[in-house]
């Protein structure tokens, strides 16, 4: 669940709304939700974008820093 919180604080941190993301990630705002709220396990491929997005790195984003 760790990965959930830290996707969604990055987001808040860069005063991004979930439409941003989800559009950054060309996927519709209910899908991004989910994976916010930890309702959707969020995919490899999802993961490095937001990792490149945020400028940090996967071990990071999923909490093994």
């Amino acid at each position: 669940m760790f990965i959930y919180r830290r996707v969604r604080d990055l987001r808040e941190d860069h005063d991004k709304t979930q439409k941003e993301i989800a559009q950054y990630l060309n996927m519709q705002v209910t899908v991004y939700q989910r994976y916010e709220r930890g309702e959707r396990e969020l995919p490899l491929w999802a993961a490095i974008k937001l990792a490149d997005y945020y400028k940090v790195s996967l071990d990071y984003l999923v909490g093994r820093e």
